[in-house]
């Protein structure tokens, strides 16, 4: 059974939180609502990464919150996380799979083909976009708007999770137009106050 994606899908990337211990931004985004959270740390060395991902799991757990590690299906198994999720050029999905078993395995698309792809493989959710480009990730994609987002939803049954440049004023219309989650990086950890931008993001969902 595939699992259920919450709506606001946070992501805790240690180049974007400035000076702040990624410790406190994980617990702000938690006690904001947040139940599922990805690590993603492209810059840290492995050993450093398996740190913040067991430090990040032991918090995720107090919370009830599912916790995936972006890329590195070898740190997600160490640190007991939730799930693992992949770019096109990452692990193959089949061998994922043979190391994660049962756990959660999500891939980041930009089309309908590589979503086609991914729901024939196994995958639990995608990731599509950007949705309007995005400032903290070169992806080498341009922005792909909300008319593929719901061409996709179309094409495919896995949850949704749209990305790239999603806000608090254009989330509405991207739950509207067929995505399952959100995933928010700079308007979130860019706030001053995490928990209550959280907080307002899920309530929007909620009223849609």
């Amino acid at each position: 059974m595939r699992p259920q994606i919450p709506p606001l899908y946070a992501i805790l990337d240690p180049e974007q939180i400035k000076n702040r211990p990624p410790e406190k931004v994980s617990r702000a985004l938690l006690e904001g609502g947040v139940k599922m959270l990805q690590l993603r740390a492209k810059t840290l060395l492995p050993r450093e990464f398996l740190k913040l991902a067991r430090e990040t799991r032991a918090l995720t757990r107090e919370y009830a919150c599912r916790l995936i590690v972006n890329d590195r299906a070898d740190i997600a198994l160490a640190s007991e996380a939730d799930g693992v999720h992949l770019g096109q050029d990452d692990l193959p999905l089949v061998a994922a799979r043979e190391l994660m078993g049962e756990k959660i395995i999500g891939i980041s698309t930009h089309d309908i083909a590589q979503a086609r792809a991914a729901e024939r493989h196994g995958a639990d959710y995608i990731g599509f976009g950007p949705i309007y480009g995005t400032a903290t990730k070169d992806t080498g994609y341009s922005a792909r708007g909300l008319d593929s987002l719901r061409r996709v939803r179309q094409a495919v049954r896995l949850p949704i999770v749209a990305i790239g440049g999603i806000n608090e004023n254009n989330v509405t219309e991207v739950w509207r137009t067929g995505a399952d989650a959100a995933a928010i990086i700079s308007d979130i950890l860019g706030a001053e106050d995490l928990t209550s931008k959280a907080g307002r993001i899920l309530a929007q969902y909620r009223r849609r």
